[in-house]
């Protein structure tokens, strides 16, 4: 048993570092982005927890791999302690996480992940596009922006005071034109604000030292795009080997093994051999989808429908739409795992596990002769005592026609990763202050040193 304890605490110390780094994470980013005007300690808490939990949640899964994988030796063969009784119980620590011990609980989850699917198809799908594009064009300069601004302030002046003209002669302005003045003082108040946040930034050694690390914000952008083509077209190729070698609809698509090998189902195997890097990469791709996850949504904005709720602003995001933002992470969370299992099905099922095979090189009278036993991975066709199948996958697979939606939602992942791929190409650099200067912003001079950190 002394050994079933260190096993398991090997497993949960790597998610002990894990939560921490998580927590500090998370503060960071509400902290970034919450209203400094409308914080609330309790909402604060409150984002900052759920977020963790979206987050923590992700690390299950790479911690269910490491577990089943960790119960055998490279050769195939079950470490001394890992019986049937502990595997199970080992195991069973997993689903505790995920689920409370509440199997009931199954359909409700399946259900929600669902919802999940529809906000990774939303956001996810174009964070993919828009982090990595956006990594490379980068934004206009903020000198450039200003001087056209200053023209731009100069013109709506000269229509105010051409306005205001028409009534030198004592006559009040018509109603259409004291609606235009209206307009064009408050546009011109927005102007004046674009200047003020124009003219700190340019000035600012925040936004210099920036500047300087253009480099390797491009080579970061080419590196997230191959990635995003990578999971693209191994999303692809799952999805037309489930298309081609499935039992259909009825099953769910469920596929045995893998007849059309994918990029990530193919890199997995090569790196088990060097431990930890697998699960590295596993969690890396967990991350990668988080964080794309957010890119999407911070430059969408929360929506209902065609309806916009809320923007995400670097230091004037409300709690509530904060309080969104975890939401939809939590429920993109859970279709993570469905994902990755769509990227890499074989790795998903059984981590890095391997079972013994009889070979033999001759047969006399009907018996095997000169008998050896050779390792083989673990796969669809290996006996199920000697290949213990994540909970992961379990789960995923607990309802046959949850599974075919997901299915379907794959495709429509491809699908809006193409689009925002291609609306990302064509649209211009954005602007440096982009989506910091509204018509409902009236930070103050006083504040920009402080939105600005």
């Amino acid at each position: 048993m002394a050994a079933v304890a260190s096993e398991l605490l090997t497993g949960w110390c790597l998610f002990a570092l894990a939560l921490l780094a998580i927590l500090i994470f998370c503060w960071v980013y509400v902290r970034k982005y919450q209203s400094r005007r409308e914080s609330e300690v309790i909402s604060t808490i409150t984002a900052i927890f759920a977020l963790a939990i979206a987050l923590i949640s992700s690390a299950l899964l790479p911690v269910d791999i490491f577990l089943v994988s960790y119960m055998k030796n490279q050769n195939g063969t079950f470490k001394d302690w890992a019986d049937a009784n502990v595997s199970r119980q080992i195991e069973d620590t997993v689903l505790y996480g995920y689920y409370n011990g509440l199997t009931a609980l199954s359909f409700s989850i399946s259900s929600l992940t669902v919802i999940g699917m529809l906000a990774a198809i939303t956001y996810t799908a174009y964070g993919m596009s828009a982090l990595p594009l956006n990594l490379i064009k980068g934004t206009t300069s903020a000198a450039y922006e200003r001087l056209e601004n200053t023209e731009d302030i100069e013109e709506v002046e000269h229509h105010i005071l051409r306005i205001k003209s028409k009534c030198r002669d004592g006559r009040p302005l018509s109603s259409r034109d004291r609606r235009a003045v209206q307009q064009l003082e408050e546009r011109l108040r927005t102007l004046r604000r674009r200047d003020r946040h124009l003219e700190f930034i340019e000035k600012s050694w925040w936004a210099k030292f920036c500047e300087a690390l253009r480099p390797l914000k491009i080579v970061g952008g080419v590196f997230f795009i191959i990635v995003a083509l990578l999971f693209t077209v191994s999303l692809f190729l799952s999805n037309l080997d489930k298309a081609l070698h499935s039992a259909g609809f009825d099953s769910g698509f469920i596929i045995l093994g893998t007849n059309l090998t994918n990029p990530l189902n193919m890199l997995l195997p090569v790196l088990q051999t060097v431990f930890p890097l697998d699960y590295i990469l596993i969690t890396t791709i967990v991350m990668y989808f988080i964080f794309t996850s957010m890119a999407g949504i911070r430059n969408m904005g929360i929506w209902f429908f065609w309806i916009r709720l809320y923007k995400i602003r670097r230091g004037k995001t409300r709690p509530q739409a904060l309080l969104f933002l975890c939401m939809i992470l939590l429920l993109i969370v859970l279709h993570t795992s469905y994902m990755i299992y769509s990227l890499a099905p074989q790795y998903v099922m059984y981590g890095s596990q391997k079972y013994l095979v009889q070979q033999s090189n001759q047969t006399v009278d009907g018996q095997l002769r000169n008998v050896t036993l050779v390792s083989k991975d673990c796969d669809a066709d290996a006996p199920e005592d000697q290949c213990i199948v994540t909970r992961t996958y379990l789960f995923l697979h607990k309802f046959w026609f949850f599974s075919a939606v997901y299915y379907f939602g794959n495709w429509a992942f491809i699908t809006i990763f193409l689009i925002g791929l291609i609306v990302s190409c064509c649209k211009g650099k954005k602007s440096v202050i982009e989506g910091e200067v509204d018509e409902d912003s009236d930070m103050s001079d006083d504040e920009l040193s402080v939105y600005y950190r």
